[in-house]
């Protein structure tokens, strides 16, 4: 946070809208941009009839970009006062207070200077709403706490910017007595095949395994009642002061969680995901059901006996440390089909390095070394570069049984190869065993690579040498089912939102992007159809909203992944 004096404190969180008549907004967190259509410039004579056709066209009515970050008003004004306030925060706490002030105060230095053109944004803010902070306890119970709606309420009312509404409740914590008395219940927990899964840590900070798989248990109906308290009193403001709401975040990050929140996050076994509570395992029985429609055609895809769908459980065992398990209840980080292979590297010098994989000597692509890879410069302070990792996920449902040879190659300058090392995988047969290679064709020479340049460093980290791999269709459809979770519980909070006198404003996920990041395993999160978010059926009146960390903030992957995930 940036110190300010009196003013509000400026958060990380940022959020910035761009409205436009050609296509949706979005909102992008923690560094967020909106982007309208982009322009592709065609080559040729279509493509100059085009551009003249824009030329001729009328002029687009739009607003300017809106810049709404996220204020640290809460703690010292509308969530916890504290009695030795500053005359900002005073306002806050008095009868009918609000943050106004404080966000006024923040805001005005931020301001662009007066000009004779217009100015390139709109200032506004993002109005945090921690939905477990708005209760107080009563006796047994827990009810609204009007008083602190109420500030949320007049800060929007007193302030003429325009304003965000984040409706925040995820995992992370908000401080609020309610959420020790939820974690108690097991019911509102995520579950791993183990059980509950624990109340964990993120760098000291505690973080709460909601469940989302179902809509009936507490923390969903505590998260139900605040969001209905704060809207009803948004709505009974006047039309010009709701009107101000130019956008709606539902939730923050809604994604599977697994042990070891902080430390957990890549490929290092043993691999527990969530969610297998009694709910999730019909639900996922009830998936293949509709899916396949006659337990044959499931048993034909995995070579199975299942007599009926209640008798398939969710994948959960590691055949390598249980080998008595069959394969359809394999899990592991590849099971689904999907090898990442990663690395770092540094050469002196050079503006885009390329990585080049080759598989038994046919080349299978290319990927950019350009994510982030702040451990590299840790081990070696010459590096001065910290995107120097790369990453490319190999799909290796169609190959053959059998060990293949990975060779990988970093192009230094164009068409040149340097050979960086090779990686021997098996991917292993139905049965678990290990097949011969006499399936696997003939094997092609790999390209003959130059010597290193000098002051180069790299390193492949993943796969392991002699890798096994068990290809496992049941933990795709797993995976897919978790998936759909995610999109159902938000769409179901969208719902809530879209009852209310507020249902016209756009409402954005705020969803985590775990594929940018060299070294975070996205199966765990699930989080894929979720970003489909304005173009799938199931959240076709939702638009996008991711969080960007690390490489998604700056990298070229998050941009490319954008332009086909919201064209």
């Amino acid at each position: 946070m940036y110190p300010l004096g009196a003013a509000a404190r400026l958060s990380y969180n940022a959020h910035f809208v761009a409205r436009t008549n050609m296509s949706p907004s979005r909102l992008l967190h923690p560094v967020c941009t909106a982007l309208s259509a982009a322009a592709v410039v065609a080559a040729g004579a279509w493509g100059a009839h085009w551009l003249q056709q824009i030329a001729n066209a009328p002029p687009i009515e739009r607003k300017p970009l809106l810049l709404a970050p996220m204020l640290g008003v809460l703690d010292s004004c509308i969530l916890l006062p504290d009695t030795t306030a500053t005359e900002l925060g005073q306002r806050c706490t008095r009868t009918g207070g609000s943050a106004s002030a404080l966000i006024e105060a923040t805001l005005t230095p931020l301001e662009p200077l007066p000009s004779h053109t217009p100015a390139p944004y709109r200032l506004g803010y993002t109005l945090q709403a921690p939905l477990l902070q708005l209760f107080r306890p009563q006796g047994n119970d827990w009810v609204i706490d009007q008083t602190r709606v109420a500030r949320l309420v007049q800060t929007v009312q007193d302030n003429p910017r325009p304003v965000v509404l984040y409706l925040f409740a995820t995992h992370f914590p908000v401080d609020a007595p309610l959420e020790r008395a939820l974690a108690a219940n097991p019911d509102n927990l995520l579950h791993t095949p183990q059980g509950p899964l624990p109340v964990d840590s993120y760098f000291g900070i505690p973080t709460y395994p909601w469940t989302f798989v179902r809509t009936d248990t507490e923390i969903t109906s505590r998260r139900v009642q605040a969001t209905r308290a704060l809207l009803n009193g948004l709505c009974q403001l006047p039309a010009t002061d709701r009107a101000k709401i130019e956008g709606i975040t539902l939730l923050g990050e809604v994604h599977h969680l697994f042990p070891d929140f902080q430390g957990g996050m890549g490929w290092k076994p043993p691999y527990v995901v969530t969610d297998y509570s009694p709910t999730s395992v019909q639900g996922f029985q009830r998936y293949l059901a509709q899916h396949f429609q006659h337990i044959g055609r499931l048993n034909r895809l995995l070579g199975s006996q299942y007599r009926s769908f209640a008798q398939v459980q969710p994948p959960s065992l590691d055949l390598r440390t249980a080998p008595q398990a069959s394969l359809a209840q394999h899990l592991d980080s590849f099971a689904h089909g999907r090898l990442p292979v990663s690395g770092w590297a540094f050469a002196p010098g050079m503006k885009q390095p390329w990585i080049h994989i080759y598989r038994n000597g046919h080349w299978l692509g290319r990927t950019g070394v350009h994510m982030r890879r702040d451990d590299v410069r840790q081990v070696h302070p010459g590096v001065g570069e910290p995107d120097t990792g790369w990453r490319m996920d190999l799909d290796f449902r169609p190959w053959p049984h059998g060990t293949h040879r990975l060779d990988i190659f970093l192009e230094t300058t164009p068409g040149k190869l340097s050979h960086l090392d090779t990686r021997h995988v098996t991917v292993m047969t139905p049965a678990g065993q290990q097949p011969s290679t006499a399936n696997l064709g003939a094997a092609r020479p790999v390209p003959t690579g130059i010597p290193r340049p000098t002051g180069m460093l790299a390193s492949v980290d993943m796969p392991t040498e002699q890798q096994t791999l068990y290809y496992n269709p049941l933990a795709e459809l797993w995976h897919a089912f978790r998936g759909q979770q995610v999109v159902e519980y938000v769409q179901f909070f969208n719902q809530v939102v879209a009852q209310s006198c507020l249902s016209a404003t756009p409402r954005y996920i705020h969803q985590l992007l775990a594929f940018p990041n060299a070294g975070w395993d996205e199966s765990k999160y699930a989080v894929d159809a979720s970003l489909q978010a304005g173009h799938s059926q199931a959240l076709a009146d939702v638009r996008l909203g991711v969080s960007l960390y690390g490489d998604a903030s700056y990298g070229p992957g998050f941009t490319q992944w954008l332009q086909t995930a919201d064209p």
